[in-house]
């Protein structure tokens, strides 16, 4: 269920792999730490999550004044695309990330998706998405080489997908503004 549902989804957006996720947020986490990145660029006007990433990594945060639309580049090939809904918009050489939270255009109420086009990166995020194994293959029958982090999508979900996914490709997406977020500077957790 969860493999159709990914193909399904890459197809849509042009992407040769799709990795599904619990959520858009630690979709992003994983390209982070697969890629041992160590600075993020984030816009100020975003999700409260997206700038968390950087205290839970420990990894330098930079604010960006940026009037984004669809998605915005958090380093130089890891993308969040959390509100981005567009056929064929995959970006080659990137990590994007999708959003299936409930208030988005492919609403299952949680999940997300990582978009590559590099093999052996799909593969290692699907592993770390798995807690570091084969999700095919009964974790005691394996010897877990990698990290992992219990952030796999359900079949549940990926049956909801799968169940909403011919709808969601006709009906025209929401259009986000940067009014949508607040100016993330502006709250006391980051004023520390």
């Amino acid at each position: 269920m969860v493999t159709e549902f990914e193909k399904r989804v890459a197809e849509y957006f042009g992407s040769p792999y799709g990795v599904a996720v619990d959520s858009c947020t630690h979709g992003i986490e994983l390209c982070l730490r697969l890629l041992k990145v160590q600075t993020i660029k984030v816009p100020v006007q975003t999700y409260i999550s997206i700038p968390f990433l950087a205290k839970k990594l420990g990894i330098d945060l930079e604010w960006k004044e940026e009037n984004w639309k669809d998605y915005y580049y958090l380093t130089d090939n890891v993308i969040d695309a959390a509100v981005l809904w567009r056929e064929k918009s995959y970006i080659p050489n990137t990590f994007m990330t999708l959003s299936f939270q409930f208030q988005k255009h492919l609403s299952l109420g949680r999940g997300g998706m990582i978009l590559t086009d590099n093999e052996e990166a799909a593969e290692d995020l699907k592993k770390m998405s798995h807690d570091g194994r084969h999700p095919d293959v009964p974790w005691r029958e394996q010897n877990i080489s990698m990290m992992g982090y219990h952030y796999y999508m359900t079949p549940e979900t990926a049956r909801l997908g799968l169940a909403k996914l011919e709808v969601a490709v006709k009906e025209e997406p929401r259009q986000w503004v940067l009014d949508d977020w607040p100016d993330l500077r502006e709250m006391n957790v980051f004023k520390k």
